[in-house]
């Protein structure tokens, strides 16, 4: 019984490992994409403009020429270690999309993160019509 116990505590161990391993490796490839994520990008719509940092990206919007009932979203791409949808406990390492900050007005401003499918850094952020 005490030989049975041991091995399992053994295989836990090693187990445990690899997982810390492999979250340090995501960790550093995370960092590394953050030096190369963060900057200014145009957005599609008219008159906005899209601010990005390491995790999150701000939009704002002047498009006074808009219909009054349009709204805007912002939409960030993303990598690193996030949920498989539909597959709640299992983790992937790679590209995925954000959490959905919400929608606003042609004159206003959003925002959407990186935190929340997934813990990563953005890629490319964007401005898209949410309703036309």
């Amino acid at each position: 019984m005490a030989l049975l116990g041991r091995l399992q505590m053994k295989r836990m161990t090693r187990t445990t490992g690899i997982a810390t391993r492999s979250v340090v490796a995501a960790a550093v490839v995370v960092g590394f994409s953050a030096v190369i994520g963060s900057g200014t990008a145009q957005a599609a719509p008219q008159d906005c403009v899209v601010t990005r940092d390491l995790i999150s990206a701000s939009a704002t919007c002047h498009d006074v020429g808009a219909p009054p009932h349009r709204e805007y979203t912002v939409t960030t791409e993303c990598f690193g270690v996030h949920f498989i949808p539909n597959q709640f406990p299992l983790l992937a390492f790679g590209p995925y999309r954000g959490a959905w900050g919400g929608s606003f007005k042609p004159d206003g401003q959003g925002s959407a993160t990186c935190i929340g499918p997934g813990l990563g850094t953005i890629t490319n952020a964007y401005v898209s019509v949410y309703v036309q």
